[in-house]
């Protein structure tokens, strides 16, 4: 066993080294020059974010797949992880985090756009898409894109499921003494409540969840912002000189280099809104006039995910250790903890339900992934079996040791990542084409021919 861990971390330290952070940031900003810079038009995906095309075919609406998208997407990393990013490479990383979301959110456009494109119709009569079917039928690779699906029908075990069950059953007995079996059995049983609904239910809930989570996390991360008010600006000062700057810190920072800044934010960023992963295309199912209204929808998930939380996050954690210097600023957990008891009386309480929902949220978003995946390879007689499958890993991972499970689900991410990578760079001139179509020449209310 201690064999496997160390095979698993070390592969994984090996593919999200710096030619996978290269590729992912590469296409970034490739996509966002190809598509003259998707980011003008936020406002507009925004306001299409909300809106209804009940009228086309599809199985849920664009909110109800934006939604479920960015349960999947928004985890715990989103808190822990920002903190563990400061701590590893200063606060330069949250720069280097928010500017891989800016750029992101051309890639998340792209995918979805792909998505919707190519979907197809399922044999019970419901609609399917993600990067397996941009690459069987967009470019023919019938082989990679058997490939997607089985990683990600295997990560989804991983890294949205019993890493996600296991994080809550953590917080629970930490905080209030509960046992880790009888955690594992709620949160089975809450699991399989929604899931076996299928996505309908798995919409509902993450559209009622998501925005309810990110409020209240957004209203605490703004209470702490105002209670260190006097080290706000000098914090924001700090994170982008030391984005750029291989000097020390200070003000109860170790030194960090330009480049150990770069390589935490980057890829903290990466893992946090998952644009370039091929994941959040897979809910393709959204009813939508074209695919370019569906890939500004889509996009705006990367926005609200790393534009927003992300930094609103960093910039929490660097003023609460300017204003604290006392603060083990080495321990990201224990960093998060401390900056929120500062807020009075509900500080904890508003940081364990933010644990809570984003790790149950990512658990429905992911099982959706994994189902769909599982559909592509298997027809729809197998998601019956994934889906019990997936509940019963609930509770194991509630109440196992998962060192080794984390380090092979970053793996099964990267493998995703490269086959879906290589059909947006190969696709790009479709994807060009569809935001001409459509986008460029004013044409969002436009009908596509299904």
């Amino acid at each position: 066993m201690e064999n496997a861990t160390t095979f698993f971390a070390t592969l994984s330290a090996w593919l999200w080294g710096w030619p996978m952070i290269i590729l992912l940031l590469g296409t970034h900003v490739f996509l966002t020059i190809r598509l003259r810079f998707p980011q003008r038009k936020l406002l507009t995906a925004i306001r299409l974010s909300v809106q209804r095309d009940s009228s086309q075919q599809g199985d849920v609406s664009q909110f109800g797949a934006l939604a479920t998208a960015l349960a999947a997407t928004i985890g715990t990393g989103n808190i822990i992880g920002v903190a563990t990013a400061v701590a590893l490479g200063g606060p330069g990383a949250v720069f280097w985090c928010w500017l891989t979301g800016v750029f992101g959110i051309s890639t998340k456009y792209a995918e979805a756009l792909l998505a919707i494109k190519y979907r197809v119709r399922s044999e019970g009569g419901r609609m399917q898409g993600g990067p397996m079917y941009a690459l069987e039928r967009g470019l023919g690779w019938r082989k990679m894109g058997v490939l997607f699906a089985v990683f990600t029908a295997l990560a989804a075990f991983g890294i949205g499921c019993t890493v996600q069950a296991n994080a809550i059953s953590t917080i629970m007995h930490a905080s209030y003494g509960i046992g880790t079996e009888v955690c594992g059995v709620v949160l089975t049983l809450l699991t399989a409540a929604v899931i076996i609904g299928g996505v309908s239910s798995i919409s509902k809930v993450c559209s009622m969840l998501v925005p309810l989570m990110a409020l209240l996390y957004v209203l605490g991360c703004v209470y702490i912002l105002q209670a260190n008010a006097s080290y706000v600006v000098p914090a924001l000062r700090l994170i982008v000189r030391s984005a750029f700057s291989p000097e020390a810190a200070g003000g109860g920072f170790a030194g960090g280099s330009v480049i150990m800044a770069a390589r935490y934010g980057i890829a903290r960023g990466l893992f946090s809104n998952e644009s370039g992963l091929g994941s959040a295309p897979i809910v393709a199912a959204a009813r939508t006039k074209n695919p370019v209204r569906q890939a500004l929808v889509s996009s705006t998930g990367t926005f609200w995910d790393t534009v927003v939380i992300c930094a609103l996050t960093g910039l929490v954690i660097v003023s609460s250790i300017m204003a604290y210097p006392d603060i083990d600023y080495q321990n990201g957990a224990e960093l998060t903890k401390v900056a929120f008891a500062k807020i009075p009386v509900v500080g904890p309480f508003i940081l364990s339900f933010g644990l809570l929902t984003f790790a149950f949220s990512t658990i429905l978003g992911w099982s959706y992934y994994g189902e769909r995946a599982m559909e592509y390879l298997k027809g729809k007689r197998w998601t019956l079996a994934y889906r019990l499958l997936y509940i019963v890993a609930v509770f194991v991972g509630s109440v196992a040791n998962l060192a080794i499970v984390w380090n092979i689900a970053d793996c099964m991410n990267a493998l995703m990542a490269i086959p879906n990578l290589l059909s947006l760079i190969c696709l790009n001139g479709v994807v060009v084409h569809e935001t001409r179509k459509y986008l460029w020449r004013d044409r969002l209310d436009r009908e596509m021919a299904e």
